[in-house]
């Protein structure tokens, strides 16, 4: 019977993990097809409508998840490794991981290989948290929680710090908490654009971490699932009424609209970049309280979730060369050419792209389920080939 549980337990995570992974691709496909991913925020209350409001929204479920899991994950790798082999494995894979974002991962958002621009984004921060968990892994796991709670719900009060007259970030401040689509020249006509900041990611890598416990054998399935429901129901309760209160917790603060809907948009709309403490509890809400969900329900349509869940990284990589070798062809088969795509870099960081170029929603939730329905069975291969080739070290690196 424990057995069974176990493999539930791991089975959830999956699905879940597959979840983020699938709406993570909807996300940039509207990055890459929608007519104003150019030109204007799927956000912008003056300008959105709520369809187009809630296909961006619901993908800021997906980094957060994705980070959190990871943590959860790691948890449950110390239970068969050393503390000091664990150690050793995150900061080795997470150093990978930051090499593969400035290499592999940017040349697949750009298509530049001039690299005039490297990306500092989710696969870039999960590594550099990676690496300060497999420092921090040979602490107690109390100082891990409390520097993941501070982290989390701290980080906001740097917000007060840049909103004085005339602060400007510098490249360390960027990279440690504000980096929101911050630009820096690295040499000549090289520039780093950070996305994802250190410190509210790695925070919340490290609860994840924190959590993994309730997924071992001193809690039972019933137990996690009424602890993942407090919490997750407390996170959103919390999220309800600091939001409301309007001072801390997301730099932007809501207003009312035009009308009580769009008041409730500006109510839900959090900041990502960087990460507020609003964000983070409303999307990990929601994470909790999906894995109790999830834990309950098995059936194909869960199990091919899974499968993405299982093999995240490489269904990462795939799905950027995929989304934009089918940009390319759209460009194309608008007339443009290569050279135009070239003098437009420095203004759209993308090869092969056109500003007010695209389609509507419908034409990009066509794509997306194009691009799933290409990617699974290049991810059932790579699922069953790890599956069957557990020996081989270097599948845990990718």
């Amino acid at each position: 019977m424990q057995k069974i549980a176990i493999q539930k337990r791991i089975m959830s995570i999956d699905i879940l993990r597959g979840i983020a992974m699938v709406l993570m691709a909807l996300d940039h496909v509207r990055d890459f097809f929608h007519i104003t991913a150019w030109t204007d925020d799927p956000l912008n209350l003056e300008t959105t409508t709520p369809t187009l409001f809630f296909t961006r929204w619901i993908t800021h479920f997906c980094a957060p998840t994705f980070v959190f899991l990871s943590g959860v994950s790691i948890y449950l790798q110390s239970l068969r490794k050393t503390k000091n082999e664990l150690s050793v494995f995150l900061m080795k894979r997470g150093l990978w991981l930051v090499f593969l974002e400035v290499t592999v991962i940017s040349l697949g958002w750009s298509y530049n290989p001039n690299y005039n621009f490297i990306f500092l984004q989710v696969i870039w921060v999960i590594g550099i948290s990676m690496f300060l968990l497999g420092l921090l892994i040979q602490v107690s796991y109390e100082f891990i929680l409390g520097l993941g709670i501070l982290f989390v719900f701290g980080h906001n009060l740097l917000d007060f710090v840049e909103s004085a007259d005339g602060y400007k970030p510098t490249f360390l401040w960027d990279l440690l908490h504000h980096g929101n689509f911050a630009f820096y020249n690295l040499w000549g006509s090289h520039t780093a654009v950070v996305f994802y900041p250190i410190i509210p990611w790695s925070g919340l890598m490290m609860l994840g971490y924190c959590a993994g416990v309730f997924f071992t054998s001193k809690y039972s399935a019933e137990q996690r699932a009424k602890i993942f429901t407090w919490i997750g129901g407390d996170l959103l309760l919390f999220f309800v009424v600091l939001r409301f209160i309007n001072i801390y917790g997301n730099p932007v603060v809501w207003s009312t609209q035009k009308s009580n809907f769009y008041t409730f948009l500006s109510f839900i709309n959090v900041h990502k970049y960087p990460p507020s403490l609003m964000y983070m509890c409303v999307t990990i809400g929601i994470c909790l309280l999906s894995l109790v969900l999830i834990e309950k329900v098995e059936n194909r349509f869960t199990r091919i979730l899974s499968i993405f869940g299982r093999t995240a990284f490489f269904y990462y990589i795939l799905h950027l060369y995929l989304i934009h070798f089918f940009a390319t062809i759209y460009f194309y088969a608008n007339g443009h050419s290569v050279s135009e795509s070239i003098a437009n870099i420095q203004t759209n960081l993308w090869y092969f792209i056109t500003p007010g170029e695209g389609f509507g929603l419908l034409g990009v939730y066509i794509i997306w389920i194009t691009v799933i329905l290409t990617l699974f069975p290049l991810c059932k291969w790579y699922d069953s080939y790890k599956q069957s080739h557990k020996e081989k070290w270097w599948l845990s690196y990718l």
